[in-house]
């Protein structure tokens, strides 16, 4: 089975999924930052497909940033804490699926390697 890179949103102060949000992939291997993909979260708090996937998925260390200021101004929650929220970590096994939710409030997050 081919490898692939996803990730999803959920917003705790809804407990929803969080529609709507930005989310940015970069390559931080080989000098400069590189912007993969730029994307935006379904109704689903998902992206429609995978950030990477196959011959796309190389190792190497990568960054997600989650545009989630943004996200809550529209979505009218008052003076968001966070701005944008950047994960790093590493792909070191092309075949392997990484899943890397974020769950988060105007003020706090977390996140995992999902499956």
């Amino acid at each position: 089975m081919p490898g692939k890179l996803s990730t999803h949103v959920l917003d705790l102060t809804t407990g929803r999924p969080a529609d709507g949000m930005r989310v940015e992939l970069w390559q931080l291997e080989f000098g400069a930052p590189v912007l993969l993909k730029a994307v935006t979260t379904n109704a689903d708090g998902r992206t429609d497909v995978p950030l990477l996937a196959s011959v796309a998925m190389v190792v190497g260390s990568y960054e997600l940033v989650f545009f989630v200021k943004d996200y809550f101004v529209h979505h009218k929650k008052d003076s968001p804490f966070l701005d944008r929220v950047p994960i790093r970590f590493a792909i070191s096994d092309v075949k392997a699926s990484y899943h890397v939710p974020l769950l988060v409030t105007p003020w706090g997050y977390s996140t995992y390697r999902g499956s």
